[in-house]
């Protein structure tokens, strides 16, 4: 098994380990004294809020932590995604898909996915008094059509929040059939390079509150580099020896840490979280990836399931009660998703065609 560029089992723990960070960031970040991320837009301030959080320490660094580096799990999710379409459909199937099969059938996929959590999420909203009240039939269509991404302030429309994936990986599987799928791999070196100078014209100074950096990390552009480095990994990726992962985990750390404090390095810590977390998979024995592979076991459930116990649950770390809350809400995220799984046996699944 580990001699696999990626097996099966180290894929799962590397969903495990990406919807952990996911879902516990999405928890501490909506608590006030938490260090606020940088995920669509850069603010130095906010680096230099967790720096200073760092040479104080108190109870509340744990917090600190997952809100400020927890949603890098969705670059992990779509390096996995990158990864996977190769294998699947470069190196494990020998036909061509077509185009419109391919978006349709994975389209269906995520709808199919998504659909129970939203329902799920729009009652708890309806029920709560101080809860999202903003559901339109064009917001609901564009989010079930996926192209909410698309559309002005993402950020203030789409609810909840965490479901901008299912629009983003829309655009990826549709960029990947027509524009990577067993194309030359320059062409992907080519897309991630032509993003990253998209992005990169929009530095604070330029873009004075990131209104346009936002709208653009919403969609395909902002997510290309783990997408792609995910690609290129299912294609020219190479096992390596122990030692040599170690140093890729430190340095991945490092690069990590401190490109957090400058915005064009922070435009490519995506792609050392991969690294980092791909190195980690590696080093760690079987028995501390056990618990991780069993989370990604029922990662997708976890993640179409976690807004809802959170919309319920984070009332109680509002009170004071941080840590009893985060706790709860684990376990009842946890629960929630395996009902879902269960549910899910009971929808329709895709079947790709031609």
């Amino acid at each position: 098994m580990r001699k696999e560029l990626l097996s099966l089992a180290e894929s799962n723990a590397l969903r495990g380990i990406a919807i952990l960070g996911i879902m516990l960031h999405n928890y501490c970040h909506f608590l006030g004294f938490a260090v606020k991320e940088n995920e669509y837009t850069f603010t130095l301030a906010k680096p230099m809020q967790l720096l200073d959080r760092l040479t104080a320490i108190d109870h509340h660094l744990f917090v600190h932590i997952l809100s400020f580096f927890g949603h890098y799990g969705v670059p992990v999710f779509l390096f996995i995604s990158g990864f996977g379409l190769v294998r699947k459909y470069e190196q494990g199937t020998a036909h061509t898909v077509r185009p419109l099969p391919f978006i349709g059938f994975h389209y269906a996929k995520l709808l199919r996915l998504m659909f129970l959590g939203y329902i799920g999420f729009a009652v708890v909203s309806y029920l709560h008094p101080h809860g999202y009240h903003g559901y339109t039939f064009g917001r609901v269509a564009a989010q079930l059509l996926m192209y909410i991404n698309l559309l002005p302030t993402p950020d203030r429309i789409i609810k909840p929040g965490p479901y901008w994936f299912f629009g983003l990986m829309l655009q990826l599987y549709v960029v990947y059939r027509l524009m990577l799928y067993r194309k030359s791999s320059w062409l992907t070196v080519v897309l991630i390079a032509l993003c990253w100078g998209i992005q990169a014209m929009f530095s604070p100074e330029q873009d004075p509150g990131g209104v346009m950096l936002n709208r653009i990390r919403y969609n395909c552009i902002g997510g290309m580099l783990p997408f792609g480095a995910g690609v290129l990994y299912a294609r020219h990726g190479q096992c390596l020896d122990k030692s040599v992962y170690g140093v890729i985990a430190l340095m991945s750390a490092v690069v990590v840490f401190t490109g957090s404090f400058n915005f064009h390095t922070w435009l490519w810590v995506p792609l050392f979280v991969v690294s980092g977390a791909v190195a980690t998979v590696k080093l760690l024995p079987a028995a501390a990836l056990s618990p991780c592979i069993w989370v990604g076991g029922i990662s997708s459930a976890l993640f179409v399931a976690h807004p809802i116990t959170r919309e319920i649950i984070i009332k109680m770390s509002f009170r004071g009660e941080i840590y009893t809350g985060l706790a709860i809400y684990i376990v009842a995220s946890v629960l929630l998703a395996w009902l879902f799984k269960l549910m899910f046996r009971y929808l329709p699944k895709p079947h790709l065609k031609g």
